[in-house]
């Protein structure tokens, strides 16, 4: 059973807004630190800084690739997600090609991943497939080509969709990816009610940018 100490286990406590500045992510490593979040997740640019902050921390440093819109070229996804772990990051989130992915070019949605998880180095990858934009069955397809292209988790929102994160969603992204696949709930999660349901729903991490309030603390 979750409880408020173990809840902080489960999230990202996450800045990806476009004008974060530097005393906002050394706050969020402070308190990733002091609450024992799971990780601590920026854009590329701040990965340096947030992992020489929790260093030693048991905090994890994760970053976002080809964020937000997943349309980069395959090969700078990959680029992008080398310079990260080499910075430092622990934890790499990619978005898929969404496009793609509604056009029925599987193929390429898949490779798009593989070559991301190669790059990652045996680092932990996770892949957002921005649930907004897709209907139940592209969803499916979605997790399905994930687990096939070697990711350790799917993760529902960039949360710059137009909707994030649902209980139906998470539920069926769990029984999707089965029980040995991470799932992780992103996008509109904004109250310990709101973390809690997801976990209940299958979620085995959740990404929040209120991490404070959600534990209540």
């Amino acid at each position: 059973m979750v409880n408020d100490r173990s809840l902080a286990s489960y999230i990202d406590h996450t800045i990806l807004k476009p004008d974060a500045q530097r005393v906002e992510v050394e706050r969020l490593c402070d308190e990733a630190i002091r609450f024992k979040f799971a990780s601590v997740c920026v854009n590329p640019y701040w990965v340096p800084l947030v992992a020489q902050k929790l260093k030693g921390s048991g905090v994890l440093t994760c970053c976002v690739v080809g964020f937000p819109l997943g349309a980069t070229l395959s090969e700078c996804k990959a680029q992008e997600t080398q310079a990260c772990i080499q910075n430092g990051a622990d934890e790499v989130d990619m978005v898929i090609n969404v496009g793609a992915l509604k056009d029925g070019d599987l193929d390429l949605v898949r490779d798009d991943i593989a070559l991301v998880k190669k790059a990652c180095a045996g680092k932990t990858l996770k892949v957002i497939i921005e649930t907004c934009l897709l209907t139940d069955a592209q969803k499916e397809t979605a997790c399905r080509l994930s687990v096939e292209a070697g990711a350790d988790f799917v993760k529902t929102s960039t949360g710059f969709g137009k909707s994030g994160a649902t209980v139906a969603d998470i539920a069926l992204m769990r029984q999707t990816v089965g029980p040995l696949v991470g799932v992780k709930a992103s996008g509109g999660v904004r109250s310990q009610a709101d973390a809690l349901a997801m976990i209940e729903a299958g979620a085995s991490r959740v990404g929040a940018s209120l991490s404070v309030t959600i534990i209540g603390a």
